[in-house]
């Protein structure tokens, strides 16, 4: 005796699949439905299959026209799932933008991905037909997130965390050049050597510095992980010398693809960067200067939170999209400390698939901790290469120098 209906429904409702919105073509215009019964079935042929209800609209228009596109929905799309599965009332078109493919089936633009298809068989299925069709055009015009159904409910992809992450400390150097004069009252705390001592028991421990140009050392055979610097026009990209071990770091602008291409043929690693990623208004520019600097050639994204202290929701948001869009370039996120969101934005950044992030050694220039990265990645079970033990006695040599307490939470604490 075959396993009854409700049963074969609540099984099969555990197994995640993506969303998408099937489509097709009549004489009185555009008809659509979300499916899930949708896979790859052959590379040559390019051939895919979807199935249909036979008592549905949709299924009788793909019948007498011979046509259909697949529309795959992302992360954001659920208002225009909801509307396809005949949840909301309306046009079902009217939410995106749709455009005609070849066959004349409309397809999403905003799509993660989408298929122009005309049927090559038709097949029963029990109360469905599996429409196998021959796919004459396709194209992935976005990248990001996933919209996918689980559990008969819709939702994104659980979002894992990284096997390692590692650091880059990108203002030390500069704190420490502040602090070797007077200030006003205050008088100079650091000397050229204690700061030098520091920034070798930073590298020491695994951790690439951003060192201020001219002072950049050549590839002159020096220990420990490579240097970068900030480079802001073509003089002092010259300081740098060919095949350095040092990275590039240039912001996003109009000198930046001569600056990437000029980088590049001096063998130099390049990290764009890009400021203000969280601000909600920027979103669109922030992605767009994502886009211009991997076209350019870099090797790496750098992503600046900027002077207001992000939300987790909006961290998450940004950061998905940056890092769907640059792989496999890998995507670097520099964070602050302020108002406790530090910590819980760099455990958001990690579960948004940044491996890398740009820290200070005791947060001593308001960006986030080295060492706090460090111990949330430890706590995490969060595996890095970097010697979390060293930085944190780096830390305590800081704090004799800086004369007060460090800004960072966890440097006093070994492991």
């Amino acid at each position: 005796m075959a396993v009854d209906a409700q049963t074969l429904r609540a099984v099969l409702s555990q197994w995640p699949t993506g969303v998408a919105v099937v489509t097709t073509t009549a004489e009185d215009g555009w008809h659509g439905m979300t499916a899930g019964s949708f896979c790859g079935v052959s590379l040559d042929p390019p051939l895919v299959l979807v199935c249909l209800a036979r008592g549905i609209r949709t299924h009788e228009l793909v019948e007498r026209s011979g046509v259909f596109a697949v529309s795959f929905l992302g992360k954001d799309h659920a208002a225009i799932g909801h509307r396809f599965a005949g949840r909301e009332p309306g046009d079902r078109f009217a939410r995106g933008t749709w455009t005609a493919a070849p066959t004349g089936a409309p397809v999403l633009a905003e799509a993660l991905a989408w298929l122009d298809c005309q049927v090559a068989h038709a097949y029963p299925g029990g109360d469905h037909t599996i429409f196998v069709g021959e796919v004459l055009a396709a194209d992935t015009p976005r990248r990001t997130a996933p919209l996918l159904f689980h559990s008969r409910a819709w939702g994104q992809l659980a979002d894992p965390l990284p096997d390692e992450v590692t650091i880059a400390d990108t203002g030390l150097a500069a704190a420490l050049h502040r602090r070797l004069t007077a200030s006003g009252t205050a008088p100079a705390r650091v000397t050229r050597a204690g700061a030098a001592r520091l920034l070798d028991a930073v590298r020491a421990a695994g951790v690439r510095v951003r060192l201020p140009l001219p002072t950049v050392p050549g590839s002159g055979g020096l220990p420990g992980p490579p240097w970068s610097a900030l480079v802001e026009d073509a003089a002092s990209l010259a300081r740098i010398p060919r095949g350095s071990p040092v990275t590039a770091e240039i912001a996003d602008g109009p000198d930046a693809p001569r600056l990437i291409a000029a980088a590049r043929a001096r063998g130099l690693p390049v990290a764009g960067r890009v400021g203000d990623v969280f601000d909600p208004a920027r979103q669109a520019a922030v992605l767009a200067a994502v886009d211009r600097l991997l076209a350019a050639g870099c090797t790496e994204i750098a992503l600046d939170e900027g002077a207001t202290a992000a939300s987790p929701l909006v961290v998450r948001n940004v950061l998905q999209e940056a890092v769907a869009r640059a792989r496999p370039v890998p995507v670097r996120v520099r964070l602050r400390e302020a108002c406790g969101l530090g910590l819980a934005n760099a455990l958001t950044a990690m579960k948004s698939g940044v491996r890398s992030f740009d820290a200070t050694l005791g947060g001593v220039d308001g960006g986030l901790c080295a060492e706090d990265v460090l111990f949330l990645a430890a706590r995490l079970g969060v595996a890095t290469p970097i010697d979390r033990a060293a930085l944190v006695a780096a830390a305590t040599d800081l704090e004799a120098v800086w004369g007060a307490a460090l800004p960072g939470r966890t440097y006093r604490t070994a492991s």
